[in-house]
């Protein structure tokens, strides 16, 4: 049986690195100091929203679908998902009336999400 390579401390939570690699049909072990990936830092759940969304060819309106959340929530996952990453995020700029109306129109956003965003002035 096999396990998800630990990529924190269980201890005090700071990054791991890999320091042995074994070839399990030879047996050759090799030593060193390996970094591990960026995504091997992710959480589970993290990691599951990055599937879907390549699933969905970044759609993020496929993206609501497939998970059952709100336009919000898939901008709001992604936006930690980047962090996460080690990037900034960047904020979507306040939307305009006109644009809120457009997405509801589009059927991009829902009648209580245009409504919300009318009310806020933002997504």
């Amino acid at each position: 049986m096999t396990y998800k390579v630990l990529s924190n401390c269980p201890v005090c939570s700071s990054k791991l690195r890999i320091t042995r690699l074994k070839c399990s049909t030879c047996g050759t072990v090799i030593e060193n100091e390996f970094e591990l990936s960026k995504f091997a830092y992710l959480t589970n759940e993290q990691l599951g929203f990055v599937e879907v969304f390549l699933k969905c060819r970044g759609s993020i309106k496929d993206v609501e679908k497939e998970l059952g959340i709100s336009y919000p929530t898939v901008r709001s996952k992604l936006d930690e998902v980047i962090e996460a990453l080690g990037y900034k995020a960047i904020k979507k700029p306040k939307v305009n009336s006109k644009d809120i109306l457009d997405m509801l129109e589009n059927g991009e956003i829902s009648a209580d999400e245009a409504v919300k965003a009318l009310k806020d002035g933002e997504f």
